[in-house]
């Protein structure tokens, strides 16, 4: 049986788990911390804006499993905020137990706590890769998702230092990008003013530690907006921030909540001093980053080039997905990619033909091929790339015509064609 190894266990890494896994692989996903999907744990924004066609789209092409537990795993439905509609919002305490059992059942092995730091490879292929503590595995095809935040140098030199973040770099070792060490070519995304990388776009408040009455509103409606007196408006912070579709002055302006079973905040950091000025917030306490006071985690500092299959190039049996495929923002984002990669990760193990998805047939094809004027970060969400879906015609939310696109395509049910 041909073997996968799919190195990181973010959205994108589960993702490319369970398309690889149906291909009749057998599968290890590893994973350097002791949770599955990574920045997911803090994140929890689905199906908003773009979002809902692209999840739709891969939903139809048949890899629907992770869409499926988060929408089951969501708070709230259908809901709007500034600059976004129809947006569902996820509890990552449900969602983590949850892909993991379904990894389980469908016999992916999972290996935790486990930060490969090594290749072997003779010319153009990789042999075997190799763990901190020097386990060896070897595997006919890799598939690298090990994202692009961190390690703590970058956080100290193109941030405000290490935050404490959920990737916990200080405790279960710095990220290492697999694509460079197999001579691949990666680069950094940059923000407005040309500095490498990009905070991470929110924190998470524990959400017991604001006012009741905050609380009802989050419980009761899912958002909850906030006016900052005008000293505390900053919108500097607008332009240091991955998350483009969220650069909107309604940001910098307000406090945007969000129920994501805890407290999303929209920004990516406030002084703590400072948001317990804020009527509702004197006792408020961060829970993610635990420094979200002073800073947050800097990201896109190893994209990797790759082509339209998302094979890296210049290696000829390692494929990508997530951020490591592009200057690409959000879980939606992260789990078509990683199914993309996924399968043909498969496909070239078995000898079959890689798929590649083209930009006119599907928002995904478009988004795989994108480039972003100017350069920068892009999301099916907002910004650019979701003025574009809209001019194009790609932009829909009926479920039907979705389903008409990818079958006119020849995609429906592509990613289940081996079981």
């Amino acid at each position: 049986m041909a073997k996968i190894l799919i190195i990181g266990g973010g959205w994108a890494g589960c993702s490319a788990a369970i398309a690889a896994k149906k291909t009749g692989a057998d599968v290890l996903l590893t994973e350097r911390t002791d949770l599955l999907l990574g920045l997911g744990n803090v994140g929890g924004i689905m199906r908003n804006n773009g979002r809902f066609t692209a999840a739709e789209e891969c939903i139809a092409m048949g890899a629907g499993e992770l869409f499926a537990i988060t929408d089951a795993c969501s708070t709230h439905r259908n809901k709007d905020f500034p600059g976004h509609g129809h947006a569902s919002f996820y509890d990552p305490e449900k969602v983590e137990p949850a892909v993991r059992g379904l990894l389980a059942d469908m016999g992916v092995e999972t290996k935790l706590t486990t930060r490969i730091t090594d290749i072997r490879k003779t010319e153009k292929r990789i042999e075997s890769v190799t763990s901190a503590e020097g386990e060896n595995f070897d595997a006919d095809v890799f598939v690298d998702c090990t994202g692009t935040t961190g390690p703590m140098g970058n956080c100290m030199e193109f941030g405000n230092g290490c935050s404490m973040c959920v990737l916990r770099c200080p405790s279960f070792g710095p990220r290492v990008s697999i694509s460079a060490k197999a001579g691949g070519s990666d680069y950094y995304g940059l923000r407005d003013d040309g500095t490498p990388g990009a905070f991470s776009g929110s924190c998470k408040l524990d959400k017991g530690s604001l006012s009741r009455e905050l609380q009802r509103q989050l419980d009761e409606e899912g958002v909850a907006i906030v006016p900052l007196p005008e000293h505390l408006v900053n919108k500097s912070k607008l332009t240091k921030k991955v998350c483009r579709q969220y650069a909107l002055r309604q940001f910098a302006e307000n406090i945007i909540l969000i129920d994501t079973g805890h407290a999303k905040m929209m920004t990516p950091f406030f002084p703590l001093e400072e948001l317990r000025q804020v009527p509702g917030f004197e006792k408020a306490r961060y829970l993610d980053p635990y420094a979200g006071g002073k800073g947050n985690s800097i990201r896109y500092m190893a994209v990797t080039e790759r082509d339209e299959t998302l094979r890296v190039r210049g290696v000829e049996n390692l494929f990508c997905g997530g951020e490591k495929a592009g200057p690409f923002i959000g879980h939606t984002e992260a789990i078509v990619t990683g199914s993309l990669a996924g399968f043909n990760a498969g496909c070239m193990a078995g000898g079959e033909e890689l798929l590649a998805l083209h930009p006119e047939e599907t928002a995904i094809g478009a988004f795989l091929h994108y480039e972003k004027p100017g350069g920068g970060m892009f999301t099916f969400a907002g910004d650019a790339f979701f003025d574009h879906m809209k001019a194009v015609g790609l932009y829909t939310t009926d479920k039907k015509q979705i389903e008409r696109r990818i079958a006119d395509a020849g995609l429906t049910g592509r990613y289940n064609a081996f079981l």
